[in-house]
């Protein structure tokens, strides 16, 4: 009896005509720009696998999904392209849940296709048979399954397609193992090809309140700008820094855009957002929404003229009203407005200037406020001072991502990234655990620079073990553990509400030397107790993952009961 396997390996190399659906898959996500997939193996999957390895896509395989699913965001982040998880069945689905929702809640651009059980086992109680799609929808822009084997790589491109319509987002293709085991004919398969199909997303919407806009801010006397992640995921911050320079407007960034302006740029401003919006005559907002970060909005003051510029029409004026606002694509917005501004006299520039040095001597003012912070000697270690090592230790090549609750609000304070790109954080959702797949997939995406996590030590112990998948892919990062012990932003609540003796309930973890952890993957690790060894420590870090490959972990132990301004303040759930 002849080997049905090697008769039809036969068949593909002989003719090339017979293809399986896990090779249109893969074919598929080739014509997308995937290079890479973030995946936990599961027997549903394996034959995309197999078509990953012919068509040159690089396979990161994980411990656990959720590491997964964070990573293929982290991708997507770090390029600018599609990222891509692929999940088994089941659990395997449901663990990616959490990293499916925290880009959608980041709107980056994610595929996440998961396996199911054959259709001809439909409704039998087959292993590992959940209802995904129905799951997925919720926390997805698309989410469907695929019937047929011929339309595998069509549906592909129509879940990439909602990836990068409107705000980006992810999407969920379920695909059974019969679909993705079955062979077909080439000639029969549906496979757009590659960048023939796309329109352009690069909407400037209605010309006329480009003209509005424009003149609206030739005319203000007092503008502000803040540009949010849209404006880096869509790569339009360029556009925002030449606005922002030729017309002499004060820049804030927070989430994915912090770090299109390094500090020291006159036009960088980033402790006096709430003076500058509280005395603004105008104030526009770019990429973000009035969400709990930005108070809903109520913290704006209604005195000025607001506009609002975003992705997705259905976040304009939602939440606060708004005199002007304009949906499409941030950078192509801004560049039209500069275009519309130039030649008008002196785009009311000069008279900014005034402006301009009252904000910049209110920062000056607020970081001498903090310095006694930063340089704290006290013991415990204030987080403060560790926040202040951490921002001197960073270079113009070294992402930064932060990982964690409390600790993570106060690095903010601190933490001043150099370079576009440079500032990864958890978004909106506020998922802990997503530090260890973003540093992997940071390093993989750029190999050449530096990659630094900072984590809580409750979130280090989320997601912590696939740092030796990091280490297996080359993809060394140096994580740096605030450790108090404690979930100390619910802990602040809890002392606040119920007393000190009911605060501990739920939030008080073991005292957990980490640096331990990176020495059995092979790597350095060291624990902190000295504030002035903070600095010299992650030094040896730097040292000694450029030497070995292997990732370290400095655990520094910091004082429980310091907080940050707003877990004191519990703006989160205000």
């Amino acid at each position: 009896m002849a080997d049905t396997a090697t008769d039809t390996l036969a068949k593909k190399d002989k003719s090339g005509e017979v293809i399986s659906g896990g090779h249109l898959v893969a074919k598929a996500l080739k014509n997308e720009g995937v290079d890479t997939i973030f995946t936990l193996c599961g027997g549903h999957i394996i034959d995309i696998y197999d078509g990953c390895l012919d068509e040159g896509i690089r396979i990161i395989d994980v411990r656990h999904e959720q590491t997964a699913a964070h990573a293929a965001d982290g991708y997507a982040r770090q390029t600018g392209k599609l990222g891509c998880v692929v999940t088994t069945a089941g659990p395997g689905c449901t663990n990616a849940i959490t990293g499916v929702a925290t880009a959608f809640r980041s709107e980056s651009p994610i595929l996440h296709i998961g396996g199911q059980s054959s259709l001809t086992q439909h409704k039998m109680g087959s292993l590992q048979d959940l209802p995904h799609v129905e799951m997925m929808t919720p926390i997805t822009k698309f989410a469907a399954g695929v019937m047929s084997t011929e339309r595998v790589a069509d549906m592909i491109s129509m879940a990439a397609r909602e990836c990068f319509a409107g705000a980006y987002g992810p999407s969920y293709l379920e695909i059974p193992r019969d679909i993705l085991d079955r062979e077909i004919q080439v000639d029969k398969a549906v496979i757009p090809a590659a960048g023939h199909y796309r329109a352009s997303v690069q909407s400037i919407g209605d010309p006329a309140d480009i003209e509005k806009l424009a003149d609206i801010l030739v005319k203000a006397e007092r503008p502000a700008m803040l540009v949010g992640s849209q404006v880096y995921m869509s790569r339009g911050h360029q556009a925002a820094i030449d606005l922002a320079r030729a017309l002499n407007v004060p820049l804030y960034m927070n989430g994915a855009s912090r770090g299109i302006l390094p500090p020291g740029d006159p036009h960088y401003f980033n402790r006096t957002r709430s003076a500058a919006f509280g005395k603004a005559d105008v104030i526009v907002i770019v990429g973000t929404p009035f969400d709990f970060r930005m108070g809903y909005g109520k913290r704006i003051s209604k005195e000025a003229t607001l506009v609002q510029i975003d992705q997705d029409y259905r976040t304009v004026g939602k939440n606060r009203d708004i005199a002007l606002g304009l949906a499409g694509d941030p950078g192509s917005i801004l560049k039209a407005v500069h275009d519309a501004t130039t030649g008008r006299s002196d785009n009311g520039a000069n008279g900014r200037k005034g402006w301009m040095e009252e904000l910049r001597a209110e920062e000056a003012a607020r970081t001498d406020k903090l310095m006694p912070l930063f340089m704290s000697e006290q013991d415990p270690i204030h987080p403060y001072r560790l926040a202040w090592e951490i921002n001197e230790f960073l270079t113009e090549d070294t992402i930064y991502i932060g990982d964690g609750g409390d600790i993570v609000t106060i690095s903010a304070q601190a933490v001043q990234p150099r370079t576009p790109g440079h500032w990864m954080d958890p978004g909106a959702l506020g998922s802990l655990g997503v530090g260890t797949g973003f540093a992997m997939a940071a390093k993989l995406a750029h190999p050449a620079k530096e990659v630094v996590c900072l984590y809580g030590d409750g979130s280090f112990g989320m997601t912590a073990f696939d740092m030796e998948t990091a280490n297996r892919f080359g993809a060394p990062y140096i994580a740096i553990v605030g450790n108090n012990s404690h979930m100390n932003q619910i802990r602040y609540g809890q002392i606040a509400k119920y007393g000190e003796q009911r605060g501990n309930v739920g939030n008080k973890l073991g005292d957990v030397p980490f640096g331990t952890f990176a020495e059995m993957l092979g790597g350095y690790g060291e624990e902190v107790r000295d504030p002035n060894e903070i600095g010299p420590a992650l030094q040896r870090a730097r040292e000694q993952v450029r030497s070995t490959g292997k990732s370290a972990v400095i655990n520094v132990w910091v004082d429980p009961n310091e907080y940050a301004p707003g877990t004191k303040a519990q703006t989160m759930y205000k």
